[in-house]
């Protein structure tokens, strides 16, 4: 059972301007993929479970660890203003 799309309206909204022969070719590619997932819809799913990845992941984050703290002082000191060991920026907010 085809889906049909209106691909110019689509475009529209998407603020893309296509030609008429690029509207044919989309509309054609569009309807192809609507049937494959019609299919892909119609496979039988019971007692899968859901996923969000086909393959098993594991974090790759490294354990938070503890080092020397940078010494404020000396960044401040650097900055073009400082005040109450913070560094003052131009207000650009009104």
């Amino acid at each position: 059972m085809p889906v049909e799309i209106d691909i110019a309206k689509v475009a529209n909204l998407a603020r893309i301007a296509l030609t008429e022969e690029e509207l044919t070719r989309y509309g054609s590619q569009l309807e192809d993929i609507l049937v494959h997932a019609e299919r892909v819809q119609g496979l039988p799913t019971e007692g899968v479970e859901p996923t969000s990845h086909p393959l098993p992941l594991v974090n790759g984050f490294r354990p938070d660890e503890t080092d020397e703290c940078l010494d404020r002082d000396s960044f401040l000191s650097q900055a073009p203003d400082s005040s109450d060991g913070q560094f003052r920026v131009p207000r650009i907010l009104g």
